[in-house]
């Protein structure tokens, strides 16, 4: 496999990891995203020794795919992994031309550029299973999308394109969605790290529709394990679904981390209502993921969730003034 590899979106928390799991199997990593790095201890290939095999590219896709097209090809880069979108599920409702720009616009504009290129031997396009819409059940990877937020219906728009381009050029995409990830370094704003801020800041978290949603959360190693392994040795033009099999309601979570930090749930939270549009479940079948490339989830949650407790009181100084909530960017 190829010592040399792209990772769009590489500020990203799943992006960010994925290039810190590459360093430590010895590859060189050209990360590209369209901010500054950010606080070191948001970027966990810049905990490590192998940072020095790092090289950091600020282009957006919006705006600079010429100067990603040059990188490219001066570079001959033969592996892109793209972890970019603008997410945020709730946000989407607010500017969901946005939403399209990016994740549909950009992307179309990106593939174009990219299934021209002779020496690109795989591209992973890492989207999510929001396409789905709400599931009852275990579904697997054929399932047929009903997307019910912007942010859905975009990243569903971009996901049938690139199935075009595999039908009609050859285009070696492979596609990957996974579950709920967490671990260290990832966004205040995500559920489990904000809440174990805020317990330790004495704040209370507010739960959208009572926590009810339920989640498989998957520790972003094994996601990062997983993503390589589709990269080397998936299939082109297949989709594969990155999951563990315990599914857990958001609300449990909250208490797992109230438990473990030694404070009481009532005291920590406060019930809100739901999200518009928000999916009460999903629940993703990896199946083909561990029958075809030999893969399984390694992290159980409960250490998984001990990691992050650790990871936020070691940076507790610099967390605690990082902003707590999501920051748009146009």
């Amino acid at each position: 496999m190829a010592d040399k590899v792209l990772v769009i979106g590489s500020n990203s928390f799943s992006g960010a990891s994925f290039v810190a799991f590459l360093l430590d199997q010895g590859l060189e990593v050209i990360g590209v995203s369209r901010s500054e790095e950010p606080h070191h201890a948001f970027l966990p290939y810049r905990w490590g020794a192998g940072e020095r095999r790092f090289t950091f590219h600020r282009l957006d896709l919006n705006h600079d795919l010429d100067a990603l097209d040059a990188l490219v090809r001066e570079q001959r880069i033969p592996v892109v992994v793209n972890f970019a979108a603008q997410s945020m599920v709730g946000e989407s409702w607010k500017h969901p031309d946005q939403w399209m720009m990016t994740n549909v616009v950009a992307m179309v504009r990106l593939h174009e550029r990219l299934r021209r290129l002779d020496f690109l031997e795989r591209y992973v396009h890492v989207t999510t299973p929001e396409v789905y819409g709400s599931t009852e059940g275990f579904i697997a990877e054929d399932t047929p999308f009903r997307p019910s937020t912007p942010y859905a219906v975009s990243r569903a728009a971009a996901d049938m394109s690139l199935r075009t381009y595999f039908e009609a050029y050859g285009f070696p995409v492979l596609f990957t969605r996974a579950a709920n990830v967490y671990g260290a370094g990832q966004q205040l704003y995500r559920i489990i790290p904000r809440t174990i801020l805020f317990i330790l800041l004495g704040r209370k978290l507010q739960l959208h529709g009572g926590g009810q949603s339920r989640r498989a959360f998957i520790d972003i190693r094994d996601v990062a394990r997983a993503t390589w392994q589709i990269a080397c040795d998936g299939q082109l033009g297949e989709t594969y679904h990155i999951s563990t099999n315990e599914i857990v309601a958001i609300r449990d979570i909250v208490a797992r981390i109230c438990e473990r930090l030694g404070v009481r749930f009532e005291d920590c939270v406060e019930m809100v209502g739901d999200r518009l549009g928000k999916d009460s479940a999903y629940m993703l079948d990896s199946g083909k993921l561990r029958r075809s490339l030999g893969w399984s989830d390694t992290v159980s949650l409960d250490a998984g969730l001990d990691a992050c407790i650790s990871w936020v009181r070691d940076h507790f100084d610099a967390l605690r003034h990082q902003p707590l909530d999501y920051q748009h960017k146009p």
